[in-house]
C-alpha cells in the first residue's frame, strides 16, 4: 500500500509529470531540469526527491553534478513500470508536453553551442549559472514575467 500511495502522491503535481515526460528519452541534469522548468533550484529539488522516493526516477553522481534518468523498468517494480507507462502514454500528445519538449531541444542546442566556444573545457564544465541564463534568456525574449513559456 506504502508503494501504490507513494506513486500516487508523486504523480499529483504538473511538475512533476512534466519531469516524467522529458526525461523519458534521455538524462538530465539538475541544472538542465531547474533550467526547463524554470523554477527555483530548491524546489526543483523537492519535485525529484519526492519522484526518487516513489522510485520512479534514479541519480547518478559525476563529479559535482547529479544526473536523472526515470527508473531501469527492468530493476523497477512492477507498479513504477505500469506508472511510468501510464504517464507516457496518457501525456505524449498533451500540448504542454509537446511544448516542453521543442522547448528543451532548444536549451540544449544552445548548451551544445555553448560548450563548443570553450576551448578545452568539459561539456559539463559551465553548468552551474550558464544553464540558468538559458532559461532566462527564453524568458527576456518573450516578455514574461515567469513561469512556463
Amino acid at each position: 500500500m506504502f508503494t501504490f500511495l507513494t506513486i500516487a502522491k508523486a504523480l499529483t503535481d504538473e511538475n512533476r509529470a512534466r519531469i516524467l515526460m522529458v526525461l523519458r528519452d534521455r538524462e538530465l541534469c539538475v541544472c538542465q531540469l531547474t533550467a526547463f522548468l524554470d523554477l527555483a533550484p530548491s524546489t526543483t529539488s523537492r519535485h525529484l526527491s519526492i519522484l526518487r522516493q516513489a522510485r520512479l526516477i534514479e541519480s547518478r553522481k559525476k563529479g559535482k553534478w547529479v544526473y536523472y534518468a526515470l527508473a531501469c523498468p527492468r530493476e523497477s517494480s512492477p507498479l513504477v513500470h505500469a506508472a511510468l507507462d501510464w504517464i507516457r502514454r496518457s501525456l505524449e500528445d498533451n500540448p504542454v508536453i509537446l511544448t516542453d519538449e521543442s522547448r528543451l531541444k532548444d536549451i540544449l542546442a544552445r548548451e551544445q553551442d555553448l560548450c563548443a566556444c570553450m576551448d578545452d573545457a568539459a561539456p559539463d564544465s559551465f553548468h552551474s549559472l550558464e544553464i540558468h541564463s538559458l532559461a532566462t534568456a527564453d524568458e527576456e525574449a518573450a516578455g514574461s514575467s515567469g513561469g512556463r513559456p
